[in-house]
């Protein structure tokens, strides 16, 4: 085989993997990655998170969402440049010491963390890492130029539109997804937190009175 036709089946193969990379991302990894965030929510309902760990753990779980979706909604909206790849990278890190922080928050609370759980909790953990180096394949001109500080790309360093930009159904479609499967889930199980705190504070605060109107009496 010459080095022409070597050269040639790299190339439609590279274009090959970059479509299928890019599909996997899109129609695979981020819709898919709802599936085990619903399973997560499930857990924590089943072990009655209102009662043990309570409104902590429920707001370090907004923050990980938190941490996790704005690089992925800059990411749909934007190209993958210096910027892009410093926030994603960042925020990763950041979502990882969240992590220890939430299952540490749990285990020392009365919250029974399962192993069912923290298997779950290894996919939500591995997901952005996948997600990560598969767009850092994608965008190896993007990681050398962010190694060698964004020297001369003058677009290193603002946000950039996407040249091709992802269409309207697909956007809405995730948006609909994230409603649907983080949103609202996760909202309904702050709401829960934020009651059952109410209700015991309620229950302490008559108990206490109780116990004034008996010693004086």
């Amino acid at each position: 085989m010459s080095q022409d036709q070597a050269a040639g089946i790299a190339r439609g193969a590279t274009a090959d993997v970059g479509d299928a990379t890019t599909r996997f991302l899109l129609y695979g990894l981020l819709p898919g990655w709802f599936v085990p965030g619903l399973a997560d929510w499930a857990m924590h309902r089943r072990t009655r998170i209102e009662d043990t760990a309570g409104t902590k753990e429920s707001l370090i779980h907004s923050l990980m969402m938190a941490e996790v979706g704005l690089p992925i909604a800059l990411t749909l909206r934007y190209e993958v440049n210096p910027l892009l790849l410093s926030v994603q990278l960042g925020a990763a890190a950041v979502h990882e010491a969240t992590a220890l922080w939430d299952v540490r928050t749990a285990v020392h609370s009365d919250r029974e963390v399962k192993p069912v759980e923290q298997h779950i909790h290894s996919f939500l953990e591995s997901l952005p890492f996948g997600g990560l180096v598969s767009l850092m394949c994608l965008h190896a001109d993007q990681v050398r130029s962010l190694l060698r500080g964004g020297r001369g790309d003058p677009d290193a360093w603002r946000l950039v539109p996407r040249r091709r930009p992802l269409s309207p159904g697909y956007l809405a479609g995730i948006g609909l997804l994230i409603g649907a499967c983080v949103l609202l889930p996760y909202g309904e199980e702050l709401v829960r937190c934020r009651w059952a705190a109410r209700a015991r504070n309620h229950r302490a605060r008559v108990h206490r009175a109780t116990l004034r109107r008996v010693k004086g009496s």
